[in-house]
């Protein structure tokens, strides 16, 4: 069957010709007559792809030259825990904005290891929003402030950054990066699982400043520890060789076609035209308050449930998948990353009218 319009929040879509790539080295990975999932992690082969896609992280997403950059696994679920294991230390403070059910899994994680308090709880509005600054104080003795900078789930998003007041600044960028502004150097730390922008799941982006990999205690399990991910050049263990690969594809594939700035217009536009369908009529209920309307994943809700499972049936059959709220929540999402095309939203869009004709 053809391939389908793909709105789906995560693992999501990849540009084609990536997907072309990667089919031709399963076979052969740069001429080495070895596939790329069979080559040897320590070949000179492979080393040469995890150079490559560290340098071509730091020069698409502009991260600091004295940045280390690593490609983990276990997803930003584990990043929850380890981030406060490497850069906290017991009764320590650090304080979180929870905007969404990844905010919430955060600050859990780094209760475990110190004193993580939510200074600012969108819980009661249901996720509604984000703060702006001058909304929250952080403590004179905090380590850092954490805060994920979009939330898949409830589609809402930071547009600008978040007031640390003098204290150092952590992000999880999982959803939202590569797609959007964002000033990677003002941060300690960031982390992203690969799977929205940046390529398939499996892989988890890490970038952290001197400060933050000279803050990591000594006697930390190995696989926790930045410093033996560092020193080990993120193979201390055998690592996502499929992923790290199709993640330096997806970038270079940004570079040729315009780099961030062109994927921010890009998403800009999107957005636009799905927001301005659901703000036409009062059918559609978008869910996010709109200062904090999310670029890449939009949410909304029907009149009823029963209306909202005929429209992903029915989206479906029309060749447009992935449009199911997430599973706490319910409701209908769109997830518009990188490599979803305009086409696919003005499809979108079109099977909306017709959905709104025949059931409003």
């Amino acid at each position: 069957m053809p391939r389908l319009h793909n709105f789906s929040a995560g693992p999501a879509v990849l540009p084609v010709s990536v997907v072309e790539e990667l089919r031709a080295n399963l076979l052969e990975l740069n001429g080495s007559g070895i596939g790329l999932m069979e080559i040897s992690h320590r070949s000179k082969t492979f080393q040469a792809v995890v150079d490559g896609a560290e340098a071509r992280v730091k020069r698409v997403l502009g991260v600091p030259a004295d940045y280390t950059v690593l490609f983990l696994q276990g997803g930003a679920s584990l990043q929850f825990y380890m981030t406060a294991l490497n850069l906290l230390r017991p009764g320590e403070q650090a304080d979180y904005l929870v905007t969404g059910t990844w905010a919430q899994k955060a600050i859990k994680e780094a209760k475990r290891i110190g004193d993580a308090k939510a200074i600012w709880d969108d819980t009661a509005n249901n996720f509604k929003r984000v703060p702006q600054n001058g909304e929250y104080a952080v403590r004179d003795g905090a380590v850092y402030l954490h805060y994920t900078s979009n939330n898949t789930i409830y589609g809402t998003e930071y547009h600008h950054q978040p007031d640390a007041n003098g204290h150092k600044l952590i992000a999880d960028l999982s959803s939202d990066i590569a797609g959007v502004p964002c000033n990677i150097g003002a941060h300690e730390l960031i982390y992203a699982g690969a799977q929205k922008n940046l390529g398939p799941s499996g892989v988890t982006l890490v970038a952290l400043s001197p400060w933050a990999l000279a803050r990591v205690p000594d006697g930390l399990p190995a696989m926790l520890d930045y410093k033996v991910a560092a020193k080990d050049g993120s193979m201390y263990n055998t690592p996502n060789c499929v992923g790290i690969y199709v993640l330096d594809r997806v970038l270079a594939w940004m570079e040729a076609n315009g780099g961030m700035p062109a994927m921010i217009e890009k998403n800009r536009k999107k957005a636009g035209t799905l927001y301005a369908e659901l703000d036409r009529t009062a059918f559609w209920r978008p869910h996010a308050e709109v200062a904090s309307r999310s670029v890449m994943n939009v949410t909304w809700r029907l009149p009823t449930e029963e209306l909202e499972d005929k429209f992903v049936k029915e989206s479906k059959a029309a060749t447009l998948d992935g449009l199911k709220g997430h599973r706490s929540v319910g409701g209908l999402r769109a997830s518009l990353y990188n490599a979803l095309e305009q086409d696919s939203v003005d499809a979108l869009v079109h099977f909306m009218r017709e959905f709104e004709r025949r059931n409003g």
